[in-house]
């Protein structure tokens, strides 16, 4: 079955047929826009960048994470024409260098942002306006201390103490449980929501978003059809339930990333078993779903190239993409 027949199969409207308002049930999705000659390629030439990225936008800055990077780990770049401006956080064991990082936070009211070291279990914090003008020599600030079983793998910022983060919780020594919870960046103490969707018992994958403006979170999974949106007190508004939902975990990979565009949620979606492809790299979504802040599907943006991360521009109106495909990176007006 080619790819758009199989879009087809899986992808169709919203049927909200659940019963109370807190369920909603997707049976299909069919409006599929295709936009792969909307799609334009960001042409950077340096630094050399691995396909194992993660993109994150703050003020005029575009902060590009290369998790397998051999020297340099993070990338700076202008948003608006994409020209380099340099390179921090160097791989390594030394006092200033990063063991094994985690994801980056965006703390705009301080105009920082923070790296989570996840074999130095520390939480590193790096000055925006400094790093900017002394790249090369800038040194970072611990932010917080991580405990090795119970940790923020994920967060955003609330206020100046309180984060929403993907808590990991260390179940033995071979698993581990992510739970939505709010963590005060200067005591370390961590609080968890109150709602978890009582059907999922098995192993769970997911992970979180939140927007402060809108004052809601959703939590999606990657092993189910399953999105759950809270209000940042972690009550139940809705559970959003795919067309492959089930409580077991079949063999198909779901959410991969949502974000907030503005009033919509961006969902990147598989659909289909993930894994290797037999051309030896990761299988990645191609498609991203869109719904409203109350969990309606609207539209399916079928981008024809493969996603390994995405964010949203707002002053630009438009996602960044960055791809495993014929072009590395490239965004889309929405």
């Amino acid at each position: 079955m080619n790819r758009i027949l199989y879009s087809l199969f899986i992808v169709g409207c919203c049927s909200c047929t659940g019963s109370n308002e807190t369920e909603k049930y997707q049976g299909t999705r069919k409006n599929i826009i295709q936009v792969r000659d909307k799609v334009e390629e960001i042409k950077i030439e340096e630094p050399l960048i691995n396909s194992f990225n993660r993109l994150y936008l703050m003020d005029d800055y575009l902060i590009i994470q290369d998790l397998r990077g051999l020297d340099k780990l993070i990338h700076l770049f202008d948003k608006n024409n994409f020209a380099y401006i340099g390179s921090i956080a160097e791989r390594g064991q030394g006092p200033n260098e990063i063991t094994n990082m985690g994801l980056i936070t965006i703390d705009e009211a301080q105009r920082s942002f923070y790296v989570a070291d996840h074999g130095k279990q520390k939480i590193f914090s790096y000055d925006l306006d400094s790093v900017v003008s002394h790249a090369s020599s800038y040194t970072p600030e611990v932010k917080m201390e991580m405990d090795e079983a119970l940790f923020p793998d994920y967060y955003q910022i609330v206020n100046d103490s309180i984060s929403i983060c993907r808590i990991i919780q260390l179940i033995g020594t071979n698993d581990f449980k992510p739970r939505v919870g709010k963590v005060n960046m200067i005591t370390g103490e961590i609080t968890f929501m109150k709602y978890e969707h009582p059907k999922i018992t098995d192993r769970k994958r997911s992970g979180v978003v939140a927007s402060i403006e809108h004052g809601i979170y959703v939590e999606y999974y990657s092993e189910h059809d399953l999105m759950t949106i809270c209000n940042l007190n972690g009550d139940l508004i809705c559970d959003v339930y795919g067309p492959d939902w089930d409580i077991t975990r079949g063999p198909n990979d779901y959410y991969k990333k949502v974000i907030f565009c503005g009033d919509k949620i961006y969902a990147k979606y598989l659909g289909e078993k993930g894994g290797i492809t037999k051309e030896g790299r990761s299988k990645l979504a191609t498609k991203i779903l869109v719904f409203d802040l109350q969990g309606n599907y609207i539209q399916t943006l079928e981008t024809g190239l493969h996603i390994n991360d995405f964010c949203y521009d707002k002053e630009n109106n438009r996602i960044i993409l960055s791809l495993n495909d014929e072009i590395q990176f490239g965004y889309l007006y929405i």
